[in-house]
């Protein structure tokens, strides 16, 4: 049985196309087989090396180098679209407005934008944890009058409660009438406070 030969070029075989002459190296006199782009403003003229100068080339190649994080950011996303205009869905050419580069949209397979989101990301836990550190809009003037600061537990507000709540109390104060009104607007917090609070521990028990 005759066996088929087979055709392929191997991977690594030379380019059939690469012109007579030596490795365009210094100093090399191997047979030049393989082509490399001269630049990325240059990418259809060629050096011509041999296997093992194209390998070192195609090794410290960067077609980027030199560019800034926003130019390397406007040619991917005019690799993305083939450096065609693209406009948003249901609009037309002409009515279409060039619209800020969204950068959650960018595929960055370099993490070249990743320091912009590593510093927003740690801006957004500042500000949880203030959120965390900061009473809630509806507690802070509750919290005012009972002399109390967020986060407080329900032990805290109770024991300031019958603290103020003796104090202002109008039989301790000859039945002044300022102390009767002081004690009602602290009944008022604590009750706030004390729901608020109680709605909380119900919430993380579920």
């Amino acid at each position: 049985m005759i066996k088929r030969r087979n055709t392929r070029p191997r991977a690594f075989d030379p380019d059939p196309d690469a012109p007579a002459r030596c490795c365009d190296m210094p100093s090399c006199q191997e047979p030049a087989g393989y082509r490399a782009p001269r630049s990325r403003d240059a990418l259809n003229q060629y050096y011509w090396f041999c296997l093992n100068h194209v390998r070192e080339y195609n090794a410290h190649w960067d077609y980027y180098k030199g560019m800034s994080p926003g130019q390397i950011e406007a040619h991917l996303r005019a690799d993305i679209g083939w450096d065609r205009p693209t406009w948003a869905f249901g609009q037309s050419a002409k009515g279409a407005k060039r619209a800020t580069p969204n950068e959650e949209d960018i595929l960055d397979p370099l993490d070249i934008l990743g320091q912009n989101r590593r510093s927003r990301a740690e801006r957004a836990r500042a500000q949880a944890y203030q959120e965390r550190v900061s009473a809630p809009a509806a507690l802070r003037e509750p919290l005012a009058i009972l002399g109390l600061s967020w986060p407080v537990s329900m032990e805290e507000a109770k024991s300031r409660y019958r603290a103020l709540a003796r104090k202002h109390h109008p039989d301790t104060n000859n039945g002044d009438r300022n102390a009767e009104e002081r004690l009602k607007k602290i009944n008022v917090a604590f009750t706030i406070v004390k729901t608020h609070l109680l709605t909380e521990s119900l919430e993380k028990a579920l």
